[in-house]
């Protein structure tokens, strides 16, 4: 077999594409390596700012005072639940939803208008008071269904959902029928199996929504006990002083850290824990990004 010869102006494309994507590996990989570096710093040196990409007096002290705090690992353990409940309903409305809206206006009469229902509120907001009027008068506040309910229903990870579904060959689902399978049997023994790139993307989607998310958590949460990890991360990363005049009070173990950390060294410590769950989560899922994201987009 000849080999295809590479012209110059390709060549020339290659080698700045290359040099281009390298470029933004670097400004998303340094600043986080940095941030590595400070967690496991002397305070003496994080404060010189003599810390780049390598620890400078290297100790754990940092990570021994977070993990000694009630405060951090409680937020940990609220965040930890509401990711897995969250993700949890989320998948299974989205597969529930999609489904249905997967057939033909001869299966499914009502499937336009169903559609149009979802992708309204996609065009349309409620708004962020309304939001917290249902919240509140529904008696969710300051519990951990205020961060998940509202936004149970992903509409942009269910149209994703059945798109894909879309484009499945209906000989797949005339097969289970002639074999005698039913609508459920047919989605969670036929379906199901094949759309494995899809809800991975989606399950990554709604992983890295709930696990990020901040702001709900700070609105519907009367109490800092209650708050998950993003947001107690959000207001120690806003007011540093006030967490550790706090940080005090809580136990006499976390006073023997404070003369070998500071604001600058814990704060890093715990933005990188926080990080931990989508380096995990990632890896295992990425190899379905891609082909799930195309796939589930290419069908109307």
């Amino acid at each position: 077999m000849a080999k295809l010869k590479t012209s110059a102006s390709r060549k020339v494309f290659l080698v700045v594409n290359y040099i281009v994507l390298v470029i933004l590996s670097l400004m998303c990989v340094l600043p986080f390596i940095n941030l590595l570096a400070i967690s496991f710093s002397d305070k003496t040196a994080v404060a010189a700012n003599e810390v780049s990409f390598w620890p400078v007096g290297f100790n754990v002290a940092a990570y021994k005072f977070i993990l000694s705090n009630d405060q951090f690992l409680r937020a940990l353990w609220i965040s930890v639940q509401r990711t897995v409940l969250g993700v949890l309903i989320n998948i299974v409305l989205i597969v529930f939803t999609a489904y249905p809206l997967s057939k033909s206006t001869q299966e499914f009469r009502l499937r336009n208008i169903f559609s149009w229902f979802f992708v309204v509120t996609i065009l349309f907001s409620g708004g962020l008071i309304p939001t917290y009027m249902v919240v509140k008068y529904t008696g969710l506040m300051n519990t951990l269904w205020a961060m998940i309910l509202p936004g149970a229903v992903q509409v942009f990870n269910m149209l994703v959902v059945m798109n894909y579904m879309r484009s499945l060959p209906k000989e797949l689902e005339e097969a289970a029928y002639i074999d005698g399978a039913g609508h459920f049997q047919t989605l969670f023994n036929v379906i199901l199996p094949v759309c494995t790139p899809t809800l991975a993307t989606v399950t990554l989607f709604a992983f890295v929504g709930h696990w990020n998310s901040w702001y709900d958590g700070m609105i519907y949460m009367n109490t800092v006990d209650k708050y998950p990890l993003q947001t107690y991360l959000q207001t120690i990363v806003i007011n540093p002083e006030a967490f550790f005049r706090n940080a005090t009070n809580i136990s006499a173990e976390l006073g023997n850290f404070l003369n070998l950390v500071s604001a600058r060294t814990t704060n890093a410590a715990q933005l990188f824990l926080a990080t931990i769950p989508i380096l995990c989560v990632y890896p295992f899922l990425q190899k379905y990004f891609t082909t799930g994201l195309v796939m589930g987009s290419v069908k109307g």
